[in-house]
């Protein structure tokens, strides 16, 4: 696969802004006219006509025919669009006994997507089976859509800045170089994140608007971690350790940790310790998490109750976030709180009993906007985040033959 390689000319580099705001403007309200754009960003309507320009010339943007006023008076214009038609992002999720790998379109849509389980196998056979499926992937979705990167996202610490992966349950991975195994296995643009630091760019380009003002995302699934952001840029730390939520203590929980310590919140409120437990109450014959959703959406109640018990944990570990980072509104990425009517209810309980300075959890702690597309989407946003904020500068080129 040949490498997009981005355009360095003078000029893209100063209208590398204006063109990524005239973008997200078109993903939130296209079709729509230039000097609507020009209106609703405050830039100038010289200023979009050239950032356009520029977008329709790398395929980001396509013209749609010229239309009139509604009483057919007034001067016509030429409404923009996305052209999401020309592109795919790949993205790949690494979770602890599975990985997904995925197609998206530039609105952050999952056009194809597998998940294949990784048993007993290292992080090089893991990321050469996943290229592989995406290329089967891509095969199949036909010749259309060109990709344009790759996005990476797992739990754990992710260092995006150097493309490793830190720290992460699953042995072999630590000091692991992502990027550039993918990079040399593709000729893409690779670009990783933790999955929770993902799902905030994808909260604000596709879910969420509030999101866009300041957002703590926490993400309960065999890894427990967090993030935030503020003004839609999210805060990494340095080696970007922010957001590492799994050892943070529970109170009355004696659940051990492979830390050595007692009551952290991964060790407890994790799935893998969910699975365990329902399996010890013989709630569910397979150790096997999807098992354990199918018996909670049937009500099953000591399905139920696991659940219950869980959302209250990821409540007060919620409310601790509310307290600490004092956001417009906190996101929940769990599949029980999705999927398990009531539990969102729960968590919404337990931040209102736990929480000093959240009014009304109702409109402050809400659900992901991806249920069920949350690992593909988390994956391909990583990528998707980077081209909306520059995408003069990111991944694409001018093509041939537009003007």
């Amino acid at each position: 696969m040949a490498r997009t390689q981005p355009d360095t000319r003078r000029g893209a580099g100063r209208s590398g802004a204006s063109a990524g705001t005239v973008l997200r403007t078109v993903l939130d309200r296209g079709p729509i006219a230039r000097s609507t754009i020009a209106r609703g960003t405050g830039l100038s309507p010289a200023t979009v006509t050239t950032a356009s320009a520029q977008l329709v010339e790398r395929g980001l943007l396509r013209e749609l025919p010229e239309i009139s006023g509604p009483t057919g008076l007034g001067r016509p214009h030429v409404p923009v669009d996305l052209d999401d038609t020309r592109f795919v992002v790949y993205g790949i999720h690494l979770a602890m006994t599975h990985v997904t790998t995925a197609l998206l379109d530039l609105r952050g849509q999952v056009v194809a997507r597998s998940r294949d389980p990784h048993f007993g196998l290292g992080p090089a056979e893991i990321l050469r089976n996943a290229v592989t499926t995406l290329e089967a992937l891509a095969a199949r979705h036909g010749d259309v859509s060109v990709p344009i990167g790759v996005g990476f996202a797992a739990g754990g610490w992710i260092d995006s800045e150097s493309g490793v992966v830190r720290e992460h349950p699953i042995p072999g991975w630590n000091g692991y170089p992502v990027r550039a195994d993918l990079e040399h296995r593709t000729g893409l643009d690779v670009r990783m994140d933790s999955h929770a630091r993902a799902l905030i760019d994808a909260e604000v380009l596709f879910g969420e608007p509030r999101a866009r003002d300041s957002v703590v995302q926490l993400f309960v699934g065999n890894v427990v971690d967090a993030a935030f952001a503020t003004g839609g840029v999210v805060h990494h730390g340095p080696r970007a350790a922010a957001g590492a939520v799994a050892h943070v203590p529970v109170e009355n929980s004696v659940e051990e940790c492979a830390c050595g310590r007692t009551g952290c919140v991964q060790a407890t409120l994790s799935d893998r310790v969910l699975v365990r437990r329902a399996m010890q109450l013989g709630t569910i014959e397979r150790p096997i998490f999807g098992d354990l959703l199918d018996a909670g959406r049937r009500r099953q109640p000591a399905a139920l109750a696991l659940f219950e018990e869980r959302a209250h944990g990821v409540g007060v570990v919620a409310a601790r976030l509310l307290d600490l980072f004092n956001p417009e509104v906190l996101i929940v990425c769990d599949q029980g709180v999705s999927q398990i009517p009531g539990t969102l209810d729960t968590v919404r309980r337990a931040v209102g009993e736990s929480s000093a300075t959240c009014d009304d959890p109702s409109q402050s702690v809400l659900s992901t906007s991806f249920p069920g597309r949350a690992l593909p989407v988390s994956a391909g946003s990583v990528i998707l985040a980077e081209l909306y904020r520059a995408p003069l500068t990111s991944f694409v080129r001018p093509l041939a033959g537009i003007s």
